[in-house]
């Protein structure tokens, strides 16, 4: 039994809270641990922390602090295999679908080596007479970053890395269902040269949230998540003058033209639509193929694909997919399928009943497939989460636009076509803030921003990419005369340099 209590200041420090939450093993139902809750004064005292610590990391170049994350990905990509195995047993993920999400999670820390380069201000020489005017970006301070049980060490890197290479003491507080990699990424960082109070992280629930949320010393906060919590944690986190950018669900459409190469969108929608067991934000949930013929094409080539899906355990490697992550999201799930016969849609595959020989109490489902699902279904306007595709006809080009732009999520999206035409008119019109043409999963690579609309996602600024340096920045413009150029007199007329 592993008890995880909280990392602060560069050490384990248990647990005072006295409350706990259970962490499960999915893929075969077993109790792995308990992690420690905090409470209001715990993650106060991790600030207190982070903000003691965080001038003199503030006043180290942005080249040292570059070598520190150098060194950390040395380390994780020493310890890979250790942090794998972690994640697949707490999250459910395959081995191979959680070296994954740790390298997208690498990927951003690369980018974030450039950090000498993206800090770099502006400078003006001779703006007026004898005057000139520069800019120079410095962090913010002590920031914090609340993330998702989907994603536990991807999304924790793309939220501390660009934060401390800007020079930021960062809290985590990580999804308690999947707590043992961030914890483990603590330990690695400070093995890498990190001074002790910059990253910590503190596990919890909605009260250290809301302490996150409130507490005058946090000056941003980046969050994953569901829509609702997200709405509430960009409203009252703005209300508390706080930079906040929050991302939350997601209902992504893949267009299937008649023109398209069937078997590759065929493939893409296995891939992304049940891969990882659904749970992921930048899943296909949903697709929309255009005409009768290319649906009926499409369903055709889909149900025995759906069918013959390998599901196992997560540390099956051939497995197409594991467990979901807790039997209460199993459930939930299951409950939506329910939902969805009982709106009369086609349930081409079911899923439900599946079972794992010698895993019978993991938390196990087979793929889902339906198929005449229409836009007034609850299975079509909510996110579930799982590994269940639903295929949305549309009569034509212009219905199936407009069906994914009147969708309240707007968070990855896809068209898969020969026309180059109708992909390029469906990239400038579409109400997303991610398209693929012939890519199922349009995450863009580190070096740009990942980042949804409408209801997907809360801010101006994105995560990773040139976004994420400029959230966790402020700017200051000097503008500065020296004495030798200063003329005699007072002026009481704005300034004219030009």
């Amino acid at each position: 039994m592993i008890n995880y209590g909280h990392f602060i200041g560069g050490k384990h420090v248990p647990g005072a809270s006295g409350r706990f939450a259970d962490v499960w093993q999915p893929m075969d139902g077993t109790l792995r641990g308990k992690v420690a809750l905090a409470s209001k004064a715990e993650l106060t005292a991790a600030v207190a922390n982070a903000k003691a610590a965080q001038p003199g990391w503030a006043a180290t170049n942005p080249q040292r602090r570059a070598r520190v994350l150098m060194k950390f990905l040395d380390l994780v990509a020493k310890h890979n295999d250790e942090l794998a195995d972690i994640l697949a047993r707490e999250h459910g993920k395959t081995i191979p679908d959680a070296k994954g999400d740790i390298q997208r999670g690498v990927e951003v820390v690369e980018v974030a080596l450039g950090a000498p380069h993206m800090l770099k201000g502006e400078y003006t020489d001779g703006a007026g007479p004898g005057i000139d005017i520069y800019s120079m970006r410095q962090p913010l301070g002590v920031v914090a970053g609340i993330t998702p049980f989907n994603f536990p060490a991807m999304i924790p890197m793309w939220k501390l890395a660009p934060a401390i290479a800007c020079g930021n003491a960062f809290i985590l507080k990580p999804s308690e269902r999947d707590p043992g990699v961030p914890m483990r990424l603590g330990e690695l960082m400070i093995e890498a040269g990190l001074p002790p109070g910059i990253l910590n992280v503190v596990n919890g629930d909605k009260e250290s949230v809301d302490a996150i949320i409130d507490d005058p010393d946090i000056q941003a906060i980046g969050f994953v998540g569901s829509t609702p919590i997200g709405e509430y944690i960009y409203g009252r986190g703005c209300s508390n003058g706080k930079r906040v950018q929050a991302f939350g669900g997601a209902k992504n459409h893949m267009i299937i033209m008649p023109d398209a190469d069937m078997d590759q969108a065929v493939d893409a929608l296995i891939g992304a639509g049940y891969g990882a067991a659904g749970e992921r934000c930048m899943a296909i949930s949903v697709a929309v193929p255009v005409g009768q013929s290319t649906a009926d094409e499409l369903v055709k080539r889909l149900v025995p694909r759906v069918e013959s899906l390998k599901v196992g355990p997560s540390t099956d490697a051939s497995a197409d997919f594991g467990p979901l992550v807790t039997k209460a999201h199993l459930e939930k799930v299951k409950g939506y399928v329910d939902l969805g016969v009982r709106e009369g849609a086609t349930l081409a595959v079911d899923g439900r009943g599946f079972t794992m020989q010698g895993y019978e109490n993991g938390f196990y489902m087979g793929g889902c497939l339906f198929d005449h699902v229409t836009t007034g279904m609850r299975i079509y306007k909510e996110e579930i989460f799982g590994p269940v595709l639903s295929v949305v006809r549309a009569p034509d080009y212009a219905a199936a636009l407009k069906m994914t732009n009147d969708h309240e999520y707007g968070n990855g999206t896809a068209i898969f076509t020969r026309d180059g035409n109708v992909a390029r008119d469906f990239a400038s019109k579409v109400n997303v803030g991610m398209v693929g043409v012939n890519v199922p999963i349009p995450v863009p690579l580190a070096y740009y921003t990942f980042g949804g609309w409408k209801r997907s996602g809360f801010g101006d600024l994105n995560q990773h990419g040139p976004d994420a340096f400029r959230f966790y920045t402020k700017t200051k413009t000097v503008t500065g005369r020296w004495p030798s150029s200063i003329g005699k007199g007072s002026e009481f007329t704005i300034p004219v340099m030009g």
